[in-house]
């Protein structure tokens, strides 16, 4: 069955850096867009950056220059690498996948989410 399983979160320090993981199995991960998000206590969940089954990329304003998705085909991994992180990008962190456009609303598998906690 399908299963997205993120890993790499945890507890960090303003400026501190962290490597969210999202391991991919039950589908042909090479033909599907992946993205993360992230729900703060308290707030909606919001799209935070995805990337292409291609490779093209999208980072929302408050994220640019400071994290990085990227995707591994042969691993069948999706990272989010978060660089510079700031207390309110205290969230849990989820990825998702799409066989749509990655900036269109249609993701149809989800993981757990793994939570990220950054303090001042």
């Amino acid at each position: 069955q399908v299963q997205l399983v993120e890993s790499g979160g945890g507890l960090v320090q303003a400026g501190g850096s962290l490597r969210l993981s999202c391991a991919a199995s039950g589908f042909t991960f090479s033909n599907y867009g992946m993205g993360w998000f992230r729900q703060p206590p308290g707030k909606a969940r919001e799209f935070v950056a995805a990337i292409s089954s291609s490779g093209g990329l999208y980072h929302i304003d408050s994220v640019k220059g400071r994290f990085a998705i990227s995707r591994d085909n042969a691993k069948n991994t999706v990272y989010l690498q978060m660089n510079r992180l700031k207390p309110e990008d205290t969230a849990v962190y989820y990825c998702a996948a799409t066989r749509a456009s990655i900036l269109i609303n249609e993701y149809i598998y989800w993981g757990q989410g793994t939570q990220v906690t950054v303090s001042s």
